[in-house]
């Protein structure tokens, strides 16, 4: 007669005796739910026979009755191997060795920054400088990108800071690969955000014509209430402002001395306020008359003293 592989026991409902019998986790988080999915007892009375949580319970019974045996399984992510800097791809080794080449103080933080831009896979500094002592040869010999001052086209300056820092560089290294300041960084990739390929050619620094607040109908309106003549500029740009039109009383004194200066050139001369005389200035009519009376009265003499004579 065969030997028997399992120990016979005696049917026991107690948990802490169930416990004691289970080889396995699954097996005792379905001994724990049996009750409960399989008779259909409440989840708080279950809790009570077993010291777990009501909650925990009836979340185990939902994921139970939605994937069955499979829920009693928990999820063991696969334990990653060690990485090394021979279980980086050729490429990224590759772009380690030419970053130290064409810029070589950048430092380790940055080039793992520009892998992960990259290959969205960030090395560990170990591994960078393990590359870095015993990689690939470099791949370029040379600058692929000539300083901000020896580029003579201005659109390819821009797409030169444009791409650096679209490969994961910092505004730093820019700067400092390109020789120029970091505050040109800046503005570069801030038009380039805003206005996209049209910030790469030169932008025109004509001064842009501001709004004009005098037009013809405010020229019309001042020339109007000009004809008043107790209306100063102050005055003027009060009843401006009451027609909800706001002019400085600088602006409207001027306006008002252009409109007096064509007036007085287009209006004829008879039309004209004669001037007022001073009242302590002598007439020059009479003047002319004294002259001519005196004249006249010295010829009479003369006359008379030769009519005596003869």
């Amino acid at each position: 007669m065969p030997k028997r592989k399992h120990v016979q026991r005696e049917h026991t409902e107690d948990w802490q005796t169930i416990q004691q019998y289970t080889l396995w986790p699954e097996q005792t988080a379905y001994e724990l739910l049996r009750p409960v999915v399989l008779f259909g007892d409440p989840a708080f009375q279950r809790a009570q026979e077993t010291g777990e949580p009501r909650t925990s319970l009836e979340r185990k019974a939902d994921a139970f009755d939605e994937q069955g045996m499979v829920s009693f399984f928990a999820f063991r992510p696969r334990k990653q191997p060690p990485e090394t800097a021979r279980s980086l791809p050729p490429d990224m080794r590759q772009l380690i060795v030419d970053l130290r080449v064409e810029m070589p103080n950048m430092s380790i933080r940055e080039i793992a920054e520009i892998c992960d831009t990259r290959f969205q896979r960030r090395p560990s500094h170990h591994s960078i400088k393990t590359v870095l002592a015993s990689g690939p040869p470099p791949s370029i010999q040379m600058r692929r990108f000539l300083l901000w001052n020896d580029t003579p086209d201005p659109a390819q300056r821009r797409h030169n800071v444009v791409q650096l820092h679209a490969e994961g560089w910092s505004v730093a290294s820019i700067a400092e690969y390109l020789a120029l300041s970091k505050q040109t960084v800046y503005t570069t990739l801030k038009r380039w955000v805003q206005e996209g390929v049209k910030s790469l050619d030169d932008k025109s620094h004509a001064r842009h014509p501001r709004p004009r607040k005098v037009t013809l109908e405010v020229a019309n309106g001042i020339r109007k209430k000009q004809e008043n003549p107790l209306i100063g500029e102050w005055r003027m740009h009060a009843a401006l402002l009451q027609e909800g039109i706001k002019v400085s009383p600088r602006t409207c004194g001027r306006i008002m001395a252009k409109i007096a200066l064509f007036m007085d050139r287009t209006s004829p001369k008879d039309q004209r306020n004669p001037r007022r005389r001073c009242p302590s200035k002598p007439l020059g009519d009479m003047s002319i008359g004294v002259s001519i009376y005196g004249i006249s009265s010295i010829t009479n003499f003369l006359i008379s003293k030769d009519q005596y004579m003869s």
